[in-house]
């Protein structure tokens, strides 16, 4: 008896301190990404700008499901069982914010494509009227896609006894059947793929477009780096879709324990930190948001402003160069 009190004293420890640690890194990521959102919004420079806007509807999405993501999970560790209609309506939304981010990066990197390859035409392309519906497009495509998942989900026939679940909510469990499997395999495929190519394809025009002299060598790579970086994100948003699915298949093979830290592992670095990486990437390689994000952080501060008028002292001696 007191054997078997041990080792269910060791298993909350061990779930506790696993819990503890994934919540201090998904709160230490909310804050980034929230930080940079402010900043964002904080400035008309960067709500009057067709890429700082995209960029704060990606921001926007990835905080959206990672709040959702460490509520699911905070969900499970405690043991708290929701009813189908709450679990549905979560998992639903979390769906639908996680298809978000590859939408968006294809727009980001179609507003790089049009900078560099018809930057006389760029003002009349992108301004923001366009990015406006752009973003509402995106948005719209995520909700339909997620309305046909819940078509299907009504069509299954339910023996329930209860509307409470005997398992913790997580889309593994409530999306489990043939037909909702088959459409998300297909739609995922043809989601990551139309984003791979219209990535390579902005790529490759902007590497053409190099070429000439009419186009600015400087400016040329800098979008060739951020089309790169788009495409890796793009892999790690594919790798967080994947990882739904070999989550999947441990949860029939893997003993709860093994499968407790393999889904604590995988959260952290395929479903956290992918979501987070876009604030990191920006607010240090832009130096307009680099500078907006050191004064925020510091408050206004002695630190912000040595920053913006080093900053301002590199742009005065570049000009007089």
């Amino acid at each position: 008896m007191s054997s078997s009190a041990n080792v269910t004293r060791l298993a909350v420890v061990e779930r506790a301190a696993l819990a503890t640690l994934t919540s201090l890194t998904g709160f230490v990521f909310f804050c980034v990404n929230v930080t940079l959102m402010v900043t964002l919004r904080g400035r008309a420079v960067f709500r009057d700008t067709s890429r700082y806007v995209l960029l704060f509807n990606l921001l926007f999405a990835d905080t959206l499901q990672m709040s959702l993501s460490q509520l699911l999970y905070l969900l499970s560790v405690f043991r708290v069982l929701l009813t189908f209609p709450v679990c549905g309506f979560m998992v639903m939304l979390s769906n639908a914010t996680s298809e978000i981010s590859p939408l968006t990066l294809v727009v980001m990197s179609l507003e790089r494509y049009v900078a560099v390859c018809h930057p006389l035409r760029y003002g009349v392309i992108v301004n923001n009227k366009n990015t406006t519906a752009a973003v509402l497009a995106v948005w719209a495509a995520s909700c339909v896609n997620t309305l046909a998942r819940v078509f299907l989900f009504l069509e299954i026939p339910l023996a329930l006894d209860s509307l409470q679940m005997n398992d913790f909510c997580s889309s593994t469990v409530m999306f489990h059947s043939p037909s909702m499997l088959e459409y998300n395999k297909a739609y995922t495929a043809f989601l990551f793929l139309s984003s791979t190519v219209t990535i390579v394809a902005s790529y490759v025009g902007v590497i053409i477009a190099a070429r000439s002299a009419s186009v600015d060598d400087s400016s040329a790579s800098k979008a060739r780096n951020t089309l790169l970086l788009h495409l890796f994100q793009l892999g790690l948003s594919l790798m967080s879709t994947m990882a739904n699915a070999l989550l999947a298949a441990m949860y029939r093979v893997l003993p709860r324990r093994a499968l407790l830290l393999a889904m604590n592992f995988m959260y952290i670095f395929v479903f956290l930190l992918p979501r987070c990486l876009s604030a990191f990437i920006y607010g240090v390689r832009d130096r307009t948001i680099r500078t907006a994000l050191f004064y925020n952080v510091c408050c206004g501060r002695n630190c912000g402003r040595n920053f913006k008028s080093s900053l301002f002292k590199r742009k005065q001696q570049q000009a007089s160069h």
